[in-house]
């Protein structure tokens, strides 16, 4: 071996036979469990959230400062750039909420096997998606 780092690369497989191994999982090696996936979106989201409410609160000074600024806002929320902030705050809203109460599972000791993990998974996803769908359902409607 010619240097520490070769060194460091060396590994048996199952058979016992030497192998060449990475210093550390790579990305295009590793492919990260849903699980993490969700946990990183979770961040996101958690980002996505405090931007939409400087939105919303630009909405509530604008509604408390006077008709031509409530208007102005109301358009742009209304422009197809305005719905798809508020759809993409909605899914944020409702992705944050629904992992957040898995996390409160996690928290209270619960759904740590892998079945119930994934479980939970599929949870968090179909959750977020009714919920969204229900928002726009009745908000649309109620246009």
């Amino acid at each position: 071996m010619s240097d520490v780092r070769e060194a460091l690369m060396v590994g048996r497989g199952s058979t016992g036979k030497p192998v060449a191994r990475p210093l550390s999982p790579h990305l295009q090696v590793y492919r990260l469990p849903l699980t993490a996936i969700l946990s990183i979106t979770h961040r996101i989201t958690g980002v996505g959230l405090a931007v939409g409410t400087l939105v919303l609160v630009w909405w509530l000074i604008a509604a408390a400062t006077s008709d031509a600024s409530y208007a102005t806002v109301s358009w742009f929320l209304r422009s197809p750039v305005g719905y798809l902030l508020l759809f993409g705050w909605s899914v944020a809203l409702w992705y944050h909420f629904c992992n957040g109460l898995r996390h409160l599972g996690w928290d209270f000791g619960h759904g740590f096997e892998l079945s119930q993990s994934r479980a939970s998974n599929r949870m968090v996803l179909i959750g977020t998606v009714l919920f969204t769908v229900l928002t726009w359902i009745i908000a649309l409607a109620a246009q």
